[in-house]
This record gives C-alpha cells, structure tokens and sequence, in this order.
C-alpha cells in the first residue's frame, strides 16, 4: 500500500479531535449513498417500463413493414411480392389496409382507425394475449366480426355478449353528395363484436381490426393494401431484437424506390427516442444533485486539513514532499465518495432485488400491471459508479488546491 493511502485511511477512520469533522464526514458519504441508490433505483425502473413499453409495442409491430413511398395504397402483386410469399427466411407476409372510419353502435357514434387483416395477420400477431373479452376473431361461420380497442368498447357501449351490430361507414370515392339523401353517398358495412384487446390507451382509443375483404368492399378497393406486414425467422434478427440490416436492404433492393421498408426501432423511432432522451434527462439531473451533495466533502476536508496542520509540519519535516502531503487529502476526499458510491449501489441493487422478486410497490390505477417493472442493467451501474467517482475525485481535487495551505 502506498504511503499516501495509508495515512488517508488512517485518518478516515481514526478519531477526530473535533467530533464535527466525523459527523461532516458521515453526512457527505451519507447523502451520495442516497444518490447513487437513488440513481440505481430510478434507471431500473425506466428499464423496467422501458423494455415494458417495447414489449406492447413488439405485440403489434412487425419484424418488417412495406409502404409505398409515396400515395395511400399500392396492389402486393408481381414476381417481387411472391418470392417474399417463398423465401424461408420470411415465416408470415400479411396484407394490412388502413382508414380512419365513422362508427355507429346503438344510438352512440365514434370515429377509428379501421385496420382490415388477413387470416395470416390473426395467426401471427402478438394482440391475443391482449385480450381481455372475447377472442381475436374476424369471422364466426358466416358472419363477420371487429375486434377493438377497451377504450373504444366503452365509448360505444360495446360488449362481446351483445348482439346489436356495429355500422361501420365511408364515404364514396365514386358516388356525388346528395344534398337530398346524404347518407346515400356512404358506404356501410355490418359487423359483430369478437372480441376487445387491451394494450395502451393511445393503441385502445384508436384501433378496431376488421376482415380484409369487408374494408376492401367499404373503401371501393379491389386488392389495394396500405401496407404488407413481414414477420421472419430468427435467422435474420439481431441481438437488438431487429431485423439484420443486410436483410433489410435486401428487402428493400427488391422493391426498389417506390417502396419504404421500415423495421421495428423505425415504426416506432418517436418512442425509443424518447425513452433514451428520458433516461439520459434523469441521470443528468441527479448527477447534478451528487454534484451539490459533494459539496459536504469539501467542507470536510477543508477542517481536516486544519486540524491535521501540525501532521503536516511534521511530515516535511521528515522529508515529505508538498505532492504526498496534498495526495493523502486527495485520497481522503475520494474515500469518502468510495464509501458512499458502494453503500449506495449496494442498498439500490437490494431494493432492486426485492422489487423484482416481491413486488412490494403498486402500480396506481389500473394498469396492465400490478407492481413497478424494475430491470437492472451492468451498463447502468459502470455508468453510475464511474460518473459520482468522478465528481468525488473532482471534488477532493478543488478541496485541496483551495484549502491546502503550508
């Protein structure tokens, strides 16, 4: 052990003589293991709903979307869209359509986002676990059935076990407005509830899944999509959990220009955008709260130093250069912060572990789940740990060159 270190040790947790200068030193290594815990707890909980977040949005998005580039609609016919039909890298290629349509129930009325599927889409996508009344089912024999978001349902009065119909209308393309019949310019389909998904209150306000072909009739189309839905194999998905990029431009190769090939982080870019900016905003403002905590640690080497003044005399007087004299300070500051950095990491990844395997802690209201997700990243603590080090280290250092006097 180098001399320094030693004697930084030694007067860490020796006896004072002025009982002060222990409490200060208790306080400051006190408030950055609040800190720290404070910063392990915080980050795992955004992980938590973080990877929550991504998992509802994964239910419903695919491994891969295709768009026309430009214009609403485009016809998945042709060479091209039959080898994807044929590729063993490609499990599902299912044909979505897309519009936002009037909805009557009863005497109550709404406006949605129809989404006609495939019987490929029913079979693959990730919404039947979601359900919460009913099943994911757009036929029952003969007759056609919508399933719909639970904010939706109770806007409209909906439940599975009635029988009264829902009217689904759009406006002609082809047909003029007549200022005698107006209704007779729109066109209505009928279908029956199946079934109610639960997934997130923006996705259950907005969204009713009908049949393909009823949408198509509704809207006047004859095999036009709004988009093609690729789900594929894990021999082309990446440790990120998203289609390998070869594998996309392949995709988009074969299409060419009029075509937008998107994969699950592009579909949904806003959101994990946003959740990265939201974990980034929250470290920077508690890593500035461990700055302001520091703060006691200069007030604790500052009376230290007078204390130990004559200590000093004696060691030059040994022979000690002014560098070893101001190191044993130095270290004395980082120590501190040592401490409080391992208390504080220590009792957050015990918190962590408890939320995790127990649940202690409920979720308000009514939520999809019961108690805070919490997700423990290394990459979060290295993070932690090197950034309140490095404000103590910082810390010790300004303490030392304002207050060190010969």
């Amino acid at each position: 052990m180098k001399l320094y270190n030693f004697i930084a040790k030694r007067y860490l947790f020796a006896k004072k003589s002025h009982n002060v200068i222990n409490i200060i030193s208790i306080i400051s290594a006190t408030g950055i293991a609040i800190g720290c815990m404070a910063l392990v707890i915080i980050l795992s909980i955004y992980n938590g709903f973080g990877s929550l977040v991504r998992s509802l949005y994964n239910s419903y998005t695919p491994d891969l979307v295709i768009t026309p580039s430009s214009g609403k609609v485009f016809s998945p016919k042709g060479e091209v869209f039959d080898s994807f039909r044929n590729n063993p890298d490609i499990i599902s290629v299912s044909e979505v359509l897309e519009e936002n349509v009037f909805l009557k129930y009863g005497d109550r009325s709404a406006v949605a986002t129809a989404k006609g599927v495939d019987s490929s889409y029913q079979n693959t996508t990730g919404l039947k676990e979601y359900i919460v009344e009913g099943d994911f089912e757009l036929q029952f024999g003969s007759l056609k059935q919508v399933v719909i978001g639970r904010t939706l349902a109770l806007e409209l009065g909906m439940r599975t076990t009635f029988v009264t119909p829902l009217e689904v209308y759009f406006p002609s393309r082809s047909a003029q407005i007549s200022m005698l019949d107006p209704l007779s310019s729109l066109h209505k389909e009928i279908l029956y509830p199946g079934g109610i998904v639960s997934l997130e209150q923006n996705f259950d306000k907005k969204y009713m899944f009908m049949p393909l072909e009823s949408l198509r009739s509704l809207l006047e189309y004859k095999d036009e999509v709004s988009s093609l839905e690729l789900y594929v194999s894990d021999n082309v998905i990446s440790k990120k959990g998203v289609v390998t990029k070869g594998f996309q431009k392949f995709i988009s190769g074969e299409l060419g220009e009029n075509y937008i090939v998107k994969n699950k982080q592009e579909q949904n870019e806003s959101i994990y955008k946003l959740l990265s900016y939201e974990k980034v905003a929250i470290y920077a403002i508690l890593l500035f709260i461990m700055i302001i905590i520091s703060c006691n640690i200069f007030g604790s080497l500052s009376m230290l130093i007078i204390e130990k003044k004559e200590d000093m005399e004696i060691l030059r007087s040994m022979g000690a250069a002014d560098t070893l004299v101001k190191k044993i300070f130095v270290m004395e500051g980082w120590m501190i912060s040592l401490c409080g950095i391992f208390a504080g990491v220590v009792a957050g990844l015990i918190i962590c572990f408890i939320q995790q395997r127990y649940g202690i802690v409920k979720m308000p209201g009514n939520f999809i789940i019961e108690t805070y997700p919490v997700v423990v990243k290394i990459t979060d603590i290295l993070i932690i740990v090197f950034g309140v080090g490095f404000i103590g280290y910082m810390t010790a250092i300004i303490s030392k060159s304002v207050n060190y006097t010969k």
